[in-house]
């Protein structure tokens, strides 16, 4: 138990984030493998399963080049806040480490709903839900401002008091535990498990487009945050992937700015400035339901 309040050094910290993230991309590739030759097995495997797959992981190298350019301010602004606003300084412990992670779940929680209720979020994160197909690999379809957003739901961590680098680490735990998720290997989990955590289950309920799924299960490691939230729905029937209406295409390119030029065309197209500002605040729904009215006139 004392272990538990241990005092650890920044750089310990800092060096077990990137060891985490380095492992588990290897260990991913290997788990993305296996997937394929399942795919073969059952003889699902076609030009458009490894057309989206390989356009998946460009995205993310996309997304890399695009985080390796801001991330020295996006690091400095944690750490001008950290040794400006923080109400306490906590130690760096595995106690911390666990609470931190713990509130950075609940954070990515709200994130991932807010890129959900709003145009100019989702026009970033629809680029993930893109897909019509549900492997590793696309747990790494990444969006063009996937980095931008996380900066203003993780901040208030370091006001409390941890320190930036136990936040990057918790970011990082909450993004590893969310990309073994994205399988349709494993079916459903024993139910302690199912009833706390995030599962591939909950998570294939999350990327569909059944009307009883949309807007449901946002949770990163915790699935209790959608139970206690109202946003839960369990696997019942067949899940649908990707959007509406589909992009049909395993570009790379056109898949990373595809929400982004898509937005662009319904701001140009707008009848009015009030309009064009729901497009950006109010919900892809609500925008597609505009859609859907102005055809009909």
């Amino acid at each position: 138990m004392e272990n538990l309040f241990q005092q650890l050094s920044p750089d310990f910290v800092s060096g077990l984030e990137v060891w985490i993230d380095n492992w588990f991309f290897i260990i991913a590739i290997g788990l993305f493998v296996a997937e394929l030759l399942r795919y073969t097995l059952k003889k699902t495997f076609t030009r458009n399963l490894l057309g989206d797959s390989i356009a998946n992981f460009v995205t993310l190298g996309l997304f890399v080049v695009i985080v390796a350019l801001v991330a020295a301010a996006y690091a400095g602004i944690f750490f001008y806040c950290y040794d400006n606003f923080k109400l306490v300084e906590l130690p760096i412990t595995p106690w911390s480490i666990i609470c931190c992670v713990i509130l950075a779940d609940l954070a990515y929680y709200w994130e991932h709903r807010f890129l959900h209720s709003n145009g100019f979020g989702w026009a970033s994160h629809t680029v993930h839900h893109s897909s019509p197909h549900f492997n590793i690999s696309v747990a790494y379809r990444h969006g063009p401002l996937d980095w931008f957003f996380p900066l203003f739901f993780h901040l208030p961590l370091v006001f409390l008091g941890f320190h930036p680098f136990i936040i990057f680490l918790s970011e990082v735990i909450v993004q590893v535990f969310q990309t073994q998720l994205h399988t349709e290997t494993v079916k459903k989990l024993p139910r302690p498990i199912e009833a706390i955590f995030n599962t591939p289950s909950h998570h294939r309920v999350h990327h569909a487009t059944n009307r009883q799924y949309i807007d449901k299960n946002y949770a990163g490691i915790f699935i209790i945050w959608d139970k206690l939230f109202g946003t839960f729905a369990e696997e019942k029937a067949p899940v649908k992937y990707g959007i509406y209406p589909k992009i049909n295409t395993v570009n790379p390119l056109k898949i990373f700015f595809a929400g982004y030029i898509k937005l662009s065309r319904q701001l140009w197209q707008a009848p009015n400035w009030r309009f064009r500002w729901c497009l950006l605040v109010k919900s892809p729904i609500w925008a597609w339901q505009q859609q859907q009215a102005r055809l009909k006139k």
